[in-house]
């Protein structure tokens, strides 16, 4: 008999993906061609039997051997095989019995060998043929897309993935052109391609191809080249993985490197990259795993740290930090960071506290070695890599310090300059304030020298009034004195004089200091004084001068005033205060001159020096109280003078 065909997964019907899928189709032929099998048997069982016909009819038992195989089934080939082996002895037997020897027996015989030879071949491509199903159901769960063309192109294979993929279901996809149904663009032109293929066997490359819904898939495709026992090219089997995601995200780490590598270069604040791979293993391999223990390390070894700065490698620096150290294109970049810091540098040992600690990112300001030696300052960011990535690069962002280090050295002497200037300033009111407070006793000293003077010249001398005008001097020059000393006392910081004070006599002894003042002035003074004033506690030389400053000031305001000039100074009990009030009947204060009438240098008459009110405010708070105005223009001011009442339990 002839040996069956060789069969080919990629070309026999019977491996197509319907035959795999349709399990219930299977189990009904197999019993269609068991049954046709049994009645072919039974029929050459009769016709060997009752028939005189001299030939091998039993061989026709191979036929229902070859039936029953269509079934795939080993245990329907091997029962075909003995029935007929046995239908055949069985009519041997009763046609010729045991005993008869001849031509008969040879053809039994040789019938016989045919049903045995039949079965085993059988047996065989059915083993072979199990072994293409198993091949051919692997390209069917594939992941990968996978079908087989002819070497014209034509598909005769389509697996289940492609099916999916692609939209194009098998019954559609099976004959068709494989490049004009999926629209094959190719890296290089189809030609070279399928010379390479043929040459070598297969082919491997990165192509385009497009499913039924129009969408552009980006492959890894596989190409190998089928041949048969005769080496006949028989097929082209092609696996096509899809890598339109894996090139996508390739291409957007491409975009993302171009934009780190363009901020890299282009940023115009020096960047570092940085590798600590070493000195993390450093750190390991002493123990020192956490902050503290890195602590106490560099405490009892203070060298361990300019032997990390050493560890810390960098391996790429942008132009900007270039720049920064003085060098050019041509200026080999820094090995380590010892060499940007130098000895002398103080800030690595925080850097190194942070990266211990697992810190995300240390900051700090310090001072980088610039190529020519010079140091320059700098402010420095440094982002670590957290210890589950495995990371050891590190990035350090510094920015320039040397601009904003002058611009604070600029600072610092602008503001010595204008503490110079203030000093200058307040000296100068200073001088003021004196000047204003000893004129007043100085003026009154002339005034009595003057006075004396005259009453010597007269014929007889009045000595009586000479010994008044001298007594008076001698007063006033003592009230300078003592003013005087009161700012020498204040400038050192002494504490100032607190004395219970009567203030019916503080007011009295003004009114005598400022009654040759007002007299020239022609000015009328009224006191109008609550008997029995409780006492305060103050300096009697400073309210002295507070009252015969409010006092002067109201006589100089009714200067060359028409009509009655009339002061009055009253004094009351208040809230827990006495009040003094000095009220003038002069041309009173405008509404715009109300708030900065206490500033110093202040002042509304071409002669003043704009102190006198400044010192008298700054004075009554010094006393723990306070002085206000009122004043309303065309009707006089009003100054109040509040001063808090001495408690009988303060202590002198």
């Amino acid at each position: 008999m002839p040996a069956p065909p060789r069969m080919d997964p990629y070309r026999s019907p019977s491996l197509s993906r319907g035959s795999v899928r349709a399990p219930g189709r299977e189990c009904m032929n197999r019993m269609v061609l068991r049954a046709a099998a049994a009645l072919l048997m039974l029929a050459i069982f009769l016709l060997d039997t009752l028939t005189t016909l001299e030939g091998a009819v039993a061989v026709l038992y191979v036929v229902a051997v070859l039936l029953v195989a269509g079934t795939h089934r080993r245990g329907d080939i091997i029962v075909a095989a003995v029935s007929g082996a046995v239908l055949t002895l069985a009519a041997y037997v009763d046609t010729h019995g045991l005993e008869h020897v001849g031509s008969q027996t040879v053809r039994a015989f040789v019938s016989l060998a045919a049903i045995g030879i039949a079965a085993l071949l059988a047996l065989r491509n059915q083993s072979a043929v199990r072994t293409l199903v198993a091949q051919a159901t692997l390209l069917d769960v594939s992941h990968d897309m996978i079908f087989v063309r002819d070497i014209g192109g034509t598909i005769t294979f389509w697996n289940s993935t492609a099916e999916s993929v692609y939209g194009w279901s098998p019954d559609e996809a099976l004959g068709r052109k494989a490049d004009e149904l999926l629209g094959t663009c190719y890296p290089d032109r189809r030609e070279a391609i399928e010379a390479e293929l043929l040459a070598t066997g297969r082919w491997e490359g990165v192509l385009e191809q497009v499913t039924r819904h129009g969408n552009t898939l980006v492959l890894d495709s596989r190409w190998v080249l089928q041949r048969d026992h005769h080496g006949r090219i028989v097929g082209v089997l092609e696996t096509h993985t899809d890598v339109t995601e894996r090139k996508a995200a390739y291409a957007a780490l491409v975009r993302s490197e171009r934009r780190y590598r363009r901020m890299f270069d282009e940023s115009r604040i020096g960047v570092l990259q940085q590798d600590w791979s070493a000195v993390r293993a450093e750190l390991d391999a002493r123990g020192l795993h956490d902050a503290e223990a890195l602590a106490a390390h560099i405490a009892e070894h203070p060298g361990f740290i300019s032997q990390a700065c050493r560890l810390a490698c960098i391996e790429d620096v942008n132009p900007a930090f270039a720049t920064m150290l003085g060098g050019d294109e041509s200026t080999p970049a820094p090995a380590s960071v010892h060499d940007v810091l130098g000895d002398a540098d103080r800030t690595f040992a925080g850097a190194l506290l942070a990266f211990a600690r697992g810190d995300a990112f240390h900051e700090g300001e310090t001072e980088i070695v610039r190529v020519d030696g010079s140091r320059a300052p700098v402010l420095f960011t440094i982002t670590f890599p957290l210890p589950e990535d495995g990371d050891a690069t590190v990035l350090v962002f510094v920015l320039d310090n040397t601009e904003r280090r002058r611009a604070q050295d600029a600072l610092l002497l602008a503001q010595t300059e204008l503490a110079h200037a203030s000093r200058v300033s307040t000296l100068g009111e200073l001088t003021a304030s004196i000047a204003h407070e000893v004129n007043q006793p100085l003026m009154t000293v002339v005034t009595y020298g003057e006075a004396g003077l005259r009453w010597l010249r007269r014929d007889p001398p009045d000595l009586g009034e000479v010994e008044t005008a001298i007594t008076r001097i001698v007063s006033e020059g003592r009230r300078a004195g003592e003013i005087v000393q009161r700012i020498r006392a204040f400038l050192g910081k002494a504490p100032a004089r607190s004395e219970a004070l009567d203030v019916t006599v503080v007011i009295e002894d003004a009114a005598r200091l400022v009654q040759h003042e007002l007299a020239r002035g022609m000015v009328e003074l009224q006191l109008e004084l609550e008997p029995h004033l409780p006492e305060v506690r103050g300096d009697r030389v400073q309210l002295q001068q507070v009252l015969v400053n409010l006092m002067v000031n109201a006589s100089q305001a009714m200067t060359g005033q028409p009509g009655r000039r009339h002061l009055a100074v009253r004094a009351c009990v208040g809230d827990d205060c006495i009040d003094i009030a000095v009220a003038d009947t002069g041309p009173g204060i405008l509404p715009e001159h109300m708030e900065r009438l206490f500033d110093p240098f202040f002042t509304t008459r071409p002669q003043g020096m704009g102190m006198g009110l400044a010192i008298c405010r700054t004075i009554a708070e010094a006393h723990g109280g306070r002085l206000v105005v009122d004043s309303e223009p065309g009707r006089g001011a009003t100054f109040t003078l509040s001063l808090s009442i001495a408690s009988t339990d303060m202590p002198a």
